[in-house]
């Protein structure tokens, strides 16, 4: 595996990847990484001739008062996991190199940005878009692979990338991979490790809450009493708040006040101690 962190030497390294017409497939990460970083990774391979996954920690979708000094960085052991798993190509940018001296644009993703995490994070997806868009452009990846997990995420780079005609028409490159869990249902996340042992143990009501309050949903339950109930069972596990627990449309976003017949997501965002943790389970009718 090849490992470069200037726009020259990714530019010669993709040209000779792609000699022969191959496939690139791009997993784009702040590192970090975990075994659902991986399982993307995996897919990613089995999809194309080459992977390129990139390493960045980008502070434009951090808030002033969010983790970005404290974010885990470690980058040598990160590599060694992607070599390990076959990836062709490492592009881990520095700051500057992805956002030199005068950089002023911004992107901005209307509706499905609005809500949910970007109501509580400010500027979080404009951060987002913002790079995604930079990576996409400095790769030209064929298809690129996101986890789930990070759904509103997700649904923000699928309508960028169809707004701006990032993609082949008739072509869903932009490919979603199921969350990859713990053992005891916990999403997997860089953020895990911020928790406490009794944090973390607490933290499986999380998934344990929203597989209830689906199940009660499908079953006929109001929306409003399912998701009253998983609050209840969250602040009575030890959680500190809640910021949304919300039955969404799972294209749009927009809250949904009973199941109808276009898929559907039930999405949360709860605190634990100083951790914030989101997750999002399918619930169909």
């Amino acid at each position: 595996m090849q490992t470069v962190n200037s726009l020259g030497m990714l530019r010669t390294a993709l040209a000779q990847l792609r000699v022969g017409n191959a496939t690139i497939a791009l997993v784009p990460t702040m590192g970090a990484l975990h075994e659902g970083h991986l399982t993307l990774v995996r897919r990613a391979r089995a999809e194309a001739d080459h992977v390129v996954a990139s390493i960045f920690v980008n502070p434009k979708q951090f808030g002033p008062n969010e983790d970005l000094d404290a974010y885990p960085r470690q980058l040598a052991a990160d590599a060694a996991m992607l070599e390990a798993e076959g990836v062709a190509l490492l592009w881990a940018p520095t700051v500057d190199a992805m956002y030199p001296d005068g950089f002023a644009t911004s992107v901005s993703v209307a509706g499905v940005s609005e809500g949910l995490c970007g109501a509580a994070r400010p500027g979080h997806f404009d951060g987002v878009a913002t790079v995604v868009l930079k990576l996409f452009n400095q790769v030209a990846p064929d298809m690129a692979f996101f986890g789930e997990k990070d759904f509103q995420q997700l649904a923000v780079i699928r309508v960028m990338a169809r707004d701006l005609d990032l993609t082949r028409p008739h072509v869903d490159a932009i490919i979603g991979v199921p969350t990859v869990r713990e053992a005891d249902g916990l999403a997997m996340s860089s953020r895990n490790r911020y928790l406490s042992p009794e944090q973390r143990a607490a933290a499986a009501a999380l998934p344990r809450a929203m597989r209830a309050a689906a199940a009660a949903i499908t079953g006929g339950t109001g929306v409003t009493e399912a998701l009253g109930a998983l609050e209840a069972e969250l602040l009575a596990a030890g959680f500190a708040s809640i910021d949304y627990a919300t039955l969404a449309d799972a294209a749009s976003l927009a809250p949904l006040e009973a199941l109808g017949p276009a898929p559907a997501r039930l999405l949360v965002a709860a605190r634990i101690g100083g951790t914030r943790l989101i997750d999002n389970l399918a619930v169909s009718g």
